[in-house]
């Protein structure tokens, strides 16, 4: 039989059928834990939904961004970014480089481990699979016509390189906010954490200025639940540019075109709707099959580097300064909104509050900033981040314009740092890549 039509073959039916790919891996991962028939057709199936309905939050949350890029823009005179691609068409085309950059990574990972005897396994499961997307976004940004093979193997070694260093770069930073090196910090926060731990210290002192003697407003617990906070920013934010676009003297069309039959105040809230709605779905399908991707990789790691310690989310440093967490949010959420007014004021861009990313990446790096400089240091951590997010967006969704420039939205600060990194080194290793 002929090679080049297997090899065709194979590339169309199951390397480019990312859901499938996954899935695979995740069967192997079961089968090599002597799981039954039964619980290895059951994560397998799950596993390929998960990445199925993945994609489908993702086509929901860019019907909401590029809505709120084009009002948003209208209101302040600003031409819109405007992109040669899509994350969604990006995952179709190259899902599979993505798919092996995370489980090579992992290999990668395991052997640094063991060769440098590291103290902790990376089991942040969703950013496993976003750094990977952003590593291979990176690279075909810079060499378009990248070889597959090649990308796998250049990302699986940034990845392993990253899961194993970022957690015990952290770690004596960490140490001061659990009191132990029981578990590590695995995020991609680390950048903002890591800067509001340094710099944390000459704002305040944790002892006399502990955020957890401070009392919040009861009514900041509405900005807990991320679904509610986003769709009501989001929706905020909309309602005002477009009264400023229809009421002022600018040209309407864009509103009135984006709202169809409806209302434009109602549009206004339905998009801000379904813009969350978009990100609740695309995490829910990353939960979906990291749930059974995982428990194969920590199966795969205990044989490996037994007596190694998990390095986890971000949330397992929010039960030691809850108070915070919910400082690091809000000034997070401030200095990006303050941000996207100068921004947008200037006619910079149209950057987009990204309030996951405020929360989660925020609220750690406040409590890290707690704990060298009291409720100041978790002020000084959020707006760190806050202005990390806001810059770093308003420069990478153009520089990824050519491959998946949503990314640039749904970052957390280490994102941008991995891109920054990597796209330089992947334009001078072309010949490797075959660009």
């Amino acid at each position: 039989m002929d090679i080049n039509a297997i090899a065709t073959f194979l590339l169309n039916n199951l390397f480019n059928q990312v859901a499938l790919l996954v899935g695979i891996f995740v069967a192997i991962g079961l089968l090599a834990q002597g799981k039954g028939a039964r619980l290895t057709i059951e994560g397998t199936v799950r596993a390929a939904l998960g990445y199925v309905i993945l994609g489908v939050g993702i086509d929901v949350f860019i019907g909401g961004l590029i809505a709120f890029q084009n009002v948003v823009g209208a209101a302040f005179g600003i031409t819109p970014p405007t992109s040669t691609n899509t994350l969604s068409g990006f995952l179709q085309t190259s899902g599979s480089a993505v798919a092996l950059i995370m489980a090579g990574g992992y290999l990668v990972h395991l052997i640094l481990g063991r060769i440098l005897r590291t103290k902790f396994v990376y089991l942040t499961g969703h950013l496993m699979y976003w750094i990977s997307v952003v590593i291979a976004v990176s690279v075909y940004q810079s060499v378009p016509g990248a070889n597959a093979v090649q990308v796998a193997l250049f990302g699986s070694v940034i990845a392993g390189i990253y899961w194993t260093v970022q957690p015990a770069i952290i770690q004596r930073f960490m140490k001061k906010i659990t009191g132990n090196d029981n578990v590590g910090f695995a995020h991609t926060s680390s950048l903002a954490c890591y800067l509001a731990s340094i710099f944390g210290k000459y704002v305040g002192d944790p002892k006399k200025e502990n955020s957890e003697t401070i009392k919040l407003p009861g009514w900041l617990g509405l900005f807990k639940d991320i679904n509610v906070s986003t769709s009501l920013v989001i929706s905020l934010i909309l309602l005002a540019s477009a009264a400023a676009v229809v009421i002022g003297p600018a040209d309407d069309a864009v509103v009135t075109g984006a709202a169809g039959a409806l209302a434009w105040p109602i549009w206004a809230v339905v998009t801000g709707l379904k813009f969350a709605a978009g990100i609740a779905v695309l995490l829910y399908g990353v939960r979906l099959f990291l749930a059974e991707v995982v428990p194969a990789f920590k199966g795969i790691s205990d044989r490996v580097l037994p007596g190694a310690k998990p390095a986890l989310d971000v949330p397992v440093v929010f039960s030691y300064a809850p108070t915070a967490v919910m400082i690091g949010f809000l000034s997070s959420t401030v200095v990006f909104l303050a941000f996207m007014l100068g921004f947008g004021a200037a006619g910079v861009a149209a950057i987009i509050p990204p309030m996951i990313m405020l929360f989660f990446p925020g609220g750690g790096a406040g409590v890290f900033g707690n704990a060298v400089g009291g409720w100041r240091g978790a002020v000084l951590g959020g707006s760190i981040n806050g202005a990390i997010l806001a810059v770093g967006q308003a420069l990478f969704y153009p520089a990824l314009s050519g491959t998946a420039p949503e990314v640039a939205t749904l970052a957390d600060p280490d994102w941008y740092l991995i891109s920054a990194i990597v796209m330089p080194i992947a334009d001078l290793l072309k010949s490797f890549f075959g660009g």
